[in-house]
């Protein structure tokens, strides 16, 4: 199995070697995931607006994606102590990579196109309405104002089967560039159809 650098972009049937995850919250998770698929994201910075409004989606058919045989794991290039504040009350496994060493390895990038893509732009503008909102109410918390790892990130999902081997892997092309869950059931249904 070769070793990923930054620029390698990693492919079905691609192997993940096997290792231990310490989520902000909750305990250790393996992956992968032995007994069922796990749904890898990779998102931005912790309290970033068009990251939840995505993982809202995500939140709310949770217990579809658990039904389906897939576990959720989203990542995020903050330290664990300021995303722990924004990811508390989500139902999956959130993991800080503030080195994203993870990033590298599964060859997510950072690039400025990730905001300047004007496929995007609904949703950053969607999501700057819902963060204000939570604001008012008093739900929401604003991002930190520096962010060691920068703003500027692509999204990227991967499906990995529990014997490691990558099922399929999207990487974003803008800011709001990844499988929605619709997109997600499909494909772990067509890998549990080929099995």
């Amino acid at each position: 199995m070769r070793t990923p650098t930054s620029t390698t972009r990693l492919e079905p049937g691609h192997a993940v070697p096997l290792r231990t995850l310490d989520p902000v919250v909750g305990p250790p998770v393996t992956l992968p995931d032995p007994e069922r698929h796990t749904h890898v994201q990779f998102r931005r910075f912790a309290g970033c607006p068009v990251c939840n409004l995505h993982l809202r989606s995500v939140v709310q058919r949770h217990e579809e994606i658990e039904r389906a045989g897939i576990r959720e794991v989203v990542l995020f290039h903050s330290p664990a102590d300021e995303l722990r504040e924004h990811v508390a009350h989500l139902p999956f496994a959130v993991v800080a990579d503030p080195d994203r060493l993870l990033y590298a390895e599964f060859g997510v990038e950072a690039h400025r196109r990730a905001l300047l893509d004007p496929r995007g732009w609904p949703a950053i503008a969607r999501a700057l309405v819902r963060g204000a909102w939570e604001l008012l109410r008093g739900r929401g918390r604003l991002p930190a104002t520096s962010q060691p790892a920068g703003r500027v990130g692509l999204p990227a999902d991967f499906l990995i089967a529990p014997d490691g081997r990558i099922a399929a892997a999207k990487y974003g092309e803008h800011v709001y560039d990844q499988w929605s869950v619709d997109e997600l059931l499909t494909l772990a249904s067509a890998q549990s159809a080929s099995a």
